[in-house]
């Protein structure tokens, strides 16, 4: 599809992980889409950043580069900080001084869980990890910034393309009789592709927009429902056999524990639904249920991706 505006350049930074593969797609109807790897843009290297937006001067970035390895991060804090709370300050400065907008992506990992019902864009964040506070350090850098930005929360990201949680139980149900998953910790499962859908229409409503207009700022972009790491796997299991999938595991295979039963270096928060309201009421996007999100991925991986 060619852009409705080929003069318009889109800089986006993260092409090969899961949200940036999807991004490369989804914007490509907004403009040229100027799509960088870590090799091309560094974001532990804040001069070689602002080096590639001087030399590309974009209409807008979308950043959907990140440290996003939330265990790694306890013992590697510092390079963490760096490329999730450092850079995307750098980037807005570098946007701002260009006259193009930032798009920039958080996390559910930067509340505690602790709250009953799901996180709103106002409720106070409380980080439980180095990962959690190196990209709440990166919200505020980019609001610190004061040019027209977009911070877009999300959570428990999955999809066909990269490593992930649905990935992962694929292969080990493939492999095993039975699994044990975590059910005390609640969240929505989001597509990578929902996200970049997400994101491209909610950037087509504000490329032009004055730093004035009221509507830039922070968003929750989630699915709809919620469910639990063990609800969830026993739910892809189930439609995975539907479909003809391989597997040995069935979910009556899939057992129940705790977080304890599961330590990991890095506490992850017990609750992590999002409250997508504000989102839904500013921008036309459209968030259907997490199931949808399953067969989706599902149909991607039988049509000749793996897991």
């Amino acid at each position: 599809m060619a852009p409705e505006r080929p003069d318009r350049r889109l800089l986006l930074l993260g092409r090969t992980g899961q949200v940036g593969h999807e991004l490369e797609t989804a914007l490509a109807p907004l403009g040229q889409v100027i799509a960088l790897d870590r090799t091309d843009a560094d974001l532990s290297d804040p001069e070689s950043l602002r080096a590639v937006v001087r030399t590309h001067r974009p209409h807008a970035i979308v950043n959907a580069a990140a440290y996003t390895s939330v265990d790694r991060a306890e013992s590697e804090s510092d390079l963490a900080m760096s490329i999730n709370g450092v850079a995307p300050g750098v980037l807005a400065e570098e946007a701002r001084d260009v006259d193009a907008c930032l798009v920039h992506y958080s996390t559910d990992y930067v509340f505690d869980g602790r709250k009953e019902g799901p996180y709103h864009e106002q409720d106070t964040p409380n980080p439980l990890s180095s990962y959690g506070d190196s990209k709440l350090a990166g919200e505020r850098a980019v609001v610190a910034a004061g040019g027209r930005h977009l911070i877009l929360r999300t959570c428990w990201v999955v999809g066909a393309h990269g490593i992930n949680f649905l990935k992962t139980i694929l292969r080990l149900a493939a492999e095993r009789d039975t699994l044990r998953v975590v059910a005390d910790q609640q969240g929505t499962p989001t597509t990578a592709a929902l996200i970049a859908e997400a994101t491209a229409t909610t950037l087509k409503s504000m490329l032009t927009a004055p730093v004035q207009d009221r509507r830039w700022g922070l968003y929750h972009v989630a699915a709809s429902g919620a469910t639990t790491w063990h609800g969830y796997a026993r739910y892809l299991i189930a439609r995975a056999h539907e479909i003809g999938m391989p597997l040995r595991a069935t979910p009556e295979g899939v057992t129940a524990i705790t977080t304890a039963d599961y330590p990991t270096p890095a506490a992850r928060p017990g609750n992590s639904r999002l409250e997508t309201t504000r989102l839904r009421a500013t921008f036309p996007v459209q968030l259907p249920d997490w199931r949808q999100g399953v067969d989706q991925v599902l149909e991607q991986l039988m049509a000749g991706h793996r897991p």
